[in-house]
């Protein structure tokens, strides 16, 4: 069996940033996606996300995304990582790092600076509502806003050598 692309990549020297995962054409549609790799924490090296941050961060990034009026028709999915290290945005179309690399850092703003109900997270519209963290997904948004995205380069928009 093949191994898939993003286990390829050495997470012993991989740092927070924003990555190109892979780009692929659906063999259905033939559409064009571009997988982004949105890390927020040095995996095996730091402390992972707790759920109920990794939830609120979910909730409030997808409905960023969703209503962004010059991206939220590119947008497939965005969602959390397994490891709960960082997240997955998919947008239709061929994209650089760096292209979205603006689009991400508003998107952990309106994160860091969210007051209120989080979009979706009642009974009839999630299936877990009451797992969610504001004040941890507003804390985990600020680190990544001032530890990465507020002065990202080059090699954290593109991944290191494996």
């Amino acid at each position: 069996m093949d191994k898939i692309a993003s286990f390829t990549v050495n997470h012993l020297v991989l740092e927070p940033g924003v990555y190109v995962s892979r780009v692929d054409v659906d063999p259905a549609t033939g559409a064009v996606v571009t997988t982004f790799d949105l890390r927020l924490t040095a995996p095996n090296r730091e402390p992972v996300m707790d759920t109920a941050a990794v939830h609120a961060i979910e909730h409030l990034g997808a409905t960023y995304l969703r209503n962004d009026p010059a991206w939220r028709d590119r947008v497939v999915y965005f969602g959390p990582m397994g490891c709960r290290t960082g997240f997955y945005l998919i947008l239709f179309g061929e994209h650089s790092s760096a292209e979205v690399a603006p689009l991400v850092r508003s998107c952990f703003e309106f994160i860091r600076d969210f007051e209120g109900e989080i979009p979706g997270a009642r009974p009839e519209e999630c299936g877990n509502w009451h797992d969610a963290d504001l004040t941890a997904a507003r804390w985990w948004a600020r680190r990544y806003l001032e530890g990465t995205l507020e002065h990202i380069d080059e090699a954290h928009l593109v991944y290191p050598e494996a």
